[in-house]
């Protein structure tokens, strides 16, 4: 872990102080939480946005749907 510093605002700060005493957590524990729930969003809108462009492609290329019809049976090595 590193430690970093911040500027927040004044209303942003006694917000998550009152949050954390709430919950009965350090203020970082809460920040970190916040910071781990916006990366993990960011990162799903990333993968959600790619497939997004694939999708054309998936819908139309044969070669990439050939084996749909066998979804859902199980592989036998």
């Amino acid at each position: 872990m590193e430690r970093t510093q911040i500027m927040l605002e004044d209303e942003q700060r006694r917000i998550l102080k009152e949050i954390a005493e709430q919950e009965n957590r350090t203020f970082s524990e809460l920040v970190r939480e916040m910071l781990d729930e916006q990366i993990e969003k960011r990162q799903k809108a990333t993968l959600a946005v790619a497939a997004q462009a694939l999708l054309d492609d998936y819908l139309t290329d044969k070669e990439l749907t050939a084996f749909i019809a066998l979804d859902g049976e199980d592989f036998h090595a």
